[in-house]
C-alpha cells in the first residue's frame, strides 16, 4: 500500500551513464576504442519510463562519451529534462585511485569541461568508476568546489563479483592487477551505508554511499534484482520488498542505483551478453525495473542525489570520518 507523500521518507535514484565502450574496456574487450555507443537507444527508453512516473534523477555522465559529437543530443536531452547531472570521470578507469594528483586533476577537469560543453551543467557529484575512490580523489573533488561523493558501495561480495567478472574477461594478469579494486574489497564491505562527511584537510565532503542490504551488506541495486529476477521474478520483488522494509526499519534511506543494462537486453546489444541478466530482452527488462521503481515510490518520495545531500546535510548530524582506503599505505588520510 502506498504512503501519503508527507509521510514518505526520501530515496535517492541514480543512473551511471556507462556506455558499451566503457564495459568492453574494463572487460579488456578488443574493439573497445572505438568507442562503441547506444546512448541514442538506451536515452530514449530511460526518458519516457522516467516521465511516465514524473521522476527526476541524476545521471553520472562520463566525460569522454560527452566529448564525442555523436552523444551529444542524447545527453544534452537528459539535462534539458530536468536531471541532474554528475561526473563519472573521463575516461572511467575503474583503477582511478592509482592515479597521480595531477593525471586526477587533469581526469576530473577534462570530465567537467566536456559534461558542461555537451549539457550545459557544471557538475558537483562525482562518482568513481567501478566504485573506485582514493583520499587523493577526494581532496580534488573538495578543491574543485564539488558538494558530494558517491563512490562507495558497502557489500561484503566485492572480491566475488570481481572474481566472477575475470571469470568471464580476457584479461592479461597485468589487466587485472589494474582492477584490483573493481568492486571494492572486504573491508570497504564494512563502510557505513548511512551518508556521513569526510574530513578532508580542515573541509569536509559529504558522502552518499549506495545502499546495500542493511546488516547483510548484499546488494539491492536495480541490476542484481534483475538477476534474481532471472530465476524467478516473484523472488526478486520480495527480496526487494524486505530490503526496504529492513532499511525503514533501520532508519536508512535508500539511495538506489541503476545501469543501462537495466534497460537494454542482448536483444539491444549483443556484444555485453556476459552481463548477468542479459538473455532478458530490453522491453521486459525495463517493465521488471519498473515493477522496483514502482515499489520505491510506493514507500518514499524518490529525488535526485543532490537533493537528497541538501536534504541530509540540513538535518544535520552526520558522522566525520578521516578517509583511509585499502591501497594507500598506513598514514595517509
Amino acid at each position: 500500500m502506498s504512503r501519503p507523500a508527507g509521510d514518505r521518507p526520501l530515496a535517492s535514484l541514480s543512473l551511471d551513464a556507462d556506455n558499451l565502450w566503457s564495459y568492453q574496456k574494463t572487460h579488456g574487450d578488443a574493439g573497445w576504442d572505438r568507442y562503441a555507443s547506444y546512448l541514442d537507444v538506451l536515452v530514449p527508453r530511460v526518458l519516457e519510463f522516467l516521465a511516465e512516473r514524473d521522476l527526476t534523477i541524476t545521471f553520472f555522465i562520463v566525460g569522454k562519451d560527452a566529448s564525442l559529437p555523436e552523444n551529444r543530443e542524447p545527453l544534452a536531452a537528459l539535462a534539458a529534462a530536468g536531471h541532474e547531472i554528475g561526473n563519472h570521470s573521463f575516461r572511467h578507469e575503474p583503477w582511478l585511485h592509482l592515479y597521480e594528483r595531477d593525471e586526477l586533476v587533469d581526469e576530473l577537469r577534462k570530465a567537467e569541461e566536456a559534461i558542461e560543453d555537451a549539457t550545459g551543467v557544471r557538475t558537483i557529484g562525482f562518482r568513481g568508476p567501478g566504485y573506485s575512490l582514493s583520499t587523493t580523489t577526494l581532496e580534488i573533488l573538495v578543491e574543485r568546489g564539488y558538494r558530494y561523493d558517491a563512490s562507495t558501495l558497502p557489500m561484503v561480495i566485492g572480491p566475488l563479483a570481481r572474481a566472477y567478472y575475470f571469470r568471464t574477461s580476457k584479461l592479461t594478469d597485468e589487466q587485472k592487477a589494474e582492477r584490483s579494486e573493481l568492486f571494492g574489497s572486504w573491508r570497504d564491505g564494512l563502510r557505513s551505508i548511512r551518508p556521513y562527511r569526510w574530513q578532508v584537510g580542515a573541509e569536509a565532503l559529504t558522502e552518499l554511499p549506495v545502499t546495500t542490504l542493511p546488516l547483510g551488506r548484499v546488494p539491492i541495486h536495480v541490476s542484481y534484482l534483475l538477476y534474481l529476477a532471472g530465476v524467478r521474478p516473484a523472488l526478486a520483488r520480495a527480496y526487494f520488498s524486505n530490503a526496504l522494509r529492513l532499511c525503514r526499519m533501520r532508519k536508512v534511506e535508500p539511495s538506489i542505483l541503476l545501469h543501462p543494462l537495466d534497460f537494454l537486453g542482448a536483444d539491444d546489444v549483443d556484444e555485453l551478453a556476459f552481463f548477468p541478466a542479459m538473455g532478458m530482452a530490453g522491453k521486459a527488462k525495463t517493465e521488471l525495473v519498473g515493477q522496483f521503481v514502482d515499489q520505491l515510490r510506493a514507500q518514499h518520495r524518490v529525488v535526485t542525489m543532490r537533493s537528497h545531500v541538501e536534504d541530509i546535510e540540513r538535518r544535520g548530524g552526520l558522522e566525520l570520518v578521516v578517509p583511509h582506503f585499502t591501497t594507500e599505505p598506513a598514514g595517509v588520510g
